[in-house]
């Protein structure tokens, strides 16, 4: 049965995406973005994702027949434009884009930091993000699509020891709020999602590095995240997900400009 013109939606249908949406996914072979990027298909879209490591590229493709893949460093100009390139003749165009690559980047104090791993971090992180977006913007104002950019808690309270991170996430804010004014007009929304201390590989990198530095054991510094958590509990992955596909069904489609945590009440890093 379907909808007759005029018939109000329901409101299970609200909090769905639409079928068929077009998605773009940095760094969507693993962690966060390959949860998304599942999350996404499981809604009928057609889904491509990039990513620098290839064999992960692969192990996904293998997984999810339908997804497709292309190998890209977004702090790369050259290697967005062919991105982009991809896009276009595989998708027919973007509806989302969702801008989640980034890295870690070095622990310890601002005067023991190496430039090129600061200079690294702001590049992928921050930068890569610029790339992406400006390349793929008019395939979004065509669309009238939606723009996701993953920053972090870090981009809202800030996070000693690891200042070139939590300045990238910061940005990412500043971006997301910018670009809501800017291409508003043009009916793109864009937002950031803010995820707190999400469960897998990558937190369990960032807790090691963080006890070695400040000479505690893993265990302790687990202790102490969550301890700053009102929750006390890790986010899922699949969290963040959820958040991304409410932020593109009709239930989102008011939201704009808008830095949303994912995080428990992270209260201090």
């Amino acid at each position: 049965m379907t909808q007759k013109e005029g018939e109000a939606m329901s409101f299970i249908d609200r909090m769905r995406p639409a079928p068929g949406l077009r998605v773009l996914i940095t760094a969507g072979a693993s962690g966060i973005g390959a949860v998304i990027g599942k999350a996404f298909l499981e809604v009928g879209a057609k889904v491509m994702v990039c990513d620098i490591d290839t064999p992960a590229l692969a192990a996904i493709a293998a997984a999810h027949p339908g997804l497709l893949t292309e190998t890209a460093d977004v702090s790369d100009a050259g290697a967005v434009e062919a991105l982009t390139s991809a896009v276009r003749a595989q998708l027919g165009g973007l509806d989302v884009l969702v801008n989640n690559a980034g890295i870690a980047g070095p622990t310890g104090t601002i005067d023991t930091l190496e430039v090129d791993d600061i200079r690294r971090t702001l590049e992928i992180d921050l930068m890569g993000q610029f790339l992406v977006t400006r390349r793929c913007v008019g395939l979004l104002r065509e669309s009238r699509g939606v723009i996701l950019n993953i920053s972090s808690v870090a981009g809202r309270l800030g996070i000693s020891l690891r200042t070139p991170y939590a300045a990238a996430k910061w940005g990412i804010v500043g971006l997301t709020e910018s670009l809501a004014r800017e291409l508003g007009p043009d009916g793109v929304r864009v937002n950031a999602l803010l995820p707190g201390i999400v469960r897998g590989d990558r937190i369990e990198k960032v807790l090691t590095a963080r006890a070695k530095a400040e000479g505690i054991t893993y265990e302790e510094m687990e202790k102490l995240y969550l301890q700053n958590t009102s929750l006390r509990r890790m986010v899922e992955p699949e969290d963040i997900a959820s958040m991304a596909l409410f932020l593109c069904a009709p239930a989102g489609a008011n939201l704009s400009g808008q830095a949303i945590s994912i995080c428990g009440n992270v209260e201090t890093l």
